[in-house]
């Protein structure tokens, strides 16, 4: 089967985030599919851009994936600049789709770039191919600028998103979710119920089952300078932004700091600087910021760590679910989990991994901590166990890939 995925983010493990797609393609590749990835040059979320080197495209193999970069401008932000960006990913698409077709001869075509506009392309591509036309959702578009980005309804922009998502829900043969509380919305924007396929984020199992990178040294110190205090480590690794509610964190270890624990935050991003200056105002000398560190030594990191931290903000947009990649790693790690969440879903609670307790509510988090250090070690780390156990039956790339191929079956059954 040719295997068309259309996602503006894509990245690869050479390029950084985003993950999703290079994992499911290479499944799909392993399976005995020929798969092809059309992405933007250029994308926030990535570590490092592809080397276009003056080229208005670039095609790329990696691992047996097809790649092509089409050349977009650079942007910052979420402002005009993103939107020029997106606009001439998907005009691109648009201008092409014949070729595209032509080269690719896809026989499922897959949409899934985030935001929906990349639909309108897609649809084309598929019905010149003759090929089922699938829309994926990551995040919900236009709803996430309306409410976390306060956008009204009535901008130009926000009604295009709307008339894209509804095109999608409409003329799309199957849809596929990460998020898992999706359908009553989609359905009112016109998906018929047999459509929808939830299919979560995952993690690849050969990540945890090799040996570990070993950690950066001043890091590696701190974590053994910390077990030999005898000191409970609670960590954390992923972005600092407002999205993390971090400060809730910096709160609750304020109230803990008569308790043999330590905090060990290891990431970059917006808010890093501003929590560091509020940690000496709480001082907080049992808190610990740490650089980023690269994807292969997370589970050198997940091994050392006691608990492991995750907080949101208090959102209404959850109400549609969640599906964090560093609570993936977090299971997988064998970590226990310290969950402040309100979401549609608890992948902490379905996985018995760990304690959730509301968002942005830092004396819950201290009596959840409190509760987890009054555990004989043992215990928490069945905790732990459990959560890998859970990620290894349900969340892991060779078991969501074939899900996910699946639904190609199924809905040319419903076809």
């Amino acid at each position: 089967m040719n295997i068309l995925l259309i996602n503006h983010y894509a990245g690869s493990i050479h390029h950084g985030m985003e993950y999703r797609p290079y994992y499911l393609a290479r499944e799909w590749v392993r399976s005995g599919h020929r798969v092809r990835i059309l992405a933007a040059s250029e994308a926030h979320v990535r570590a490092r851009a592809p080397e276009m080197e003056g080229r208005n495209q670039r095609d790329e193999n990696i691992d047996g994936i097809d790649y092509r970069w089409y050349a977009t401008p650079p942007y910052r932000g979420n402002g005009p600049g993103r939107v020029r960006n997106m606009a001439a990913f998907v005009w691109r698409l648009w201008r092409e789709a014949v070729r595209i077709a032509h080269e690719a001869r896809p026989h499922v075509v897959i949409a899934s770039s985030t935001y929906p506009l990349d639909i309108w392309p897609a649809h084309r591509i598929a019905r010149l191919a003759g090929a089922r036309l699938l829309h994926e959702v990551h995040d919900l578009w236009p709803l996430s600028p309306i409410e976390l980005g306060g956008f009204s309804r009535r901008h130009p922009f926000i009604r295009l998103l709307q008339a894209a998502e509804d095109y999608a829900c409409r003329r799309a043969d199957g849809i596929v979710s990460i998020l898992p509380k999706v359908r009553e919305h989609l359905e009112a924007r016109g998906m018929a119920p047999h459509k929808l396929h939830v299919i979560p984020n995952g993690a690849d199992p050969a990540e945890w089952l090799a040996a570990p990178t070993a950690l950066p040294e001043a890091l590696d110190g701190l974590l053994a300078g910390l077990c030999t205090q005898g000191r409970t480590v609670v960590g954390y690794a992923g972005s600092h932004g407002l999205a993390n509610a971090l400060d809730t964190l910096l709160d609750a270890a304020s109230l803990m700091k008569d308790r043999m624990l330590a905090f060990v935050l290891v990431g970059d991003g917006p808010e890093k600087a501003r929590l560091e200056r509020r940690a000496r105002q709480l001082r907080l000398d049992h808190l610990y910021f740490m650089p980023a560190i690269p994807k292969s030594q997370i589970p050198a990191l997940m091994a050392r760590l006691d608990i492991a931290y995750l907080g949101w903000q208090r959102q209404p947009l959850y109400r549609f679910g969640i599906a964090p990649n560093k609570l993936i790693d977090y299971m997988m790690g064998g970590c226990p989990v310290l969950h402040a969440v309100e979401a549609g879903n608890d992948p902490v609670r379905e996985a018995g991994c760990g304690l959730t307790v509301a968002p942005e509510d830092p004396q819950a988090v201290a009596r959840a901590l409190a509760s987890l250090l009054a555990m004989p070690r043992l215990e928490r780390r069945a905790l732990g166990e459990r959560g890998r156990s859970y990620a290894l039956a349900h969340l892991t790339y060779p078991v969501l890939g074939q899900r996910f191929l699946s639904t190609f079956t199924q809905e040319v059954s419903h076809g």
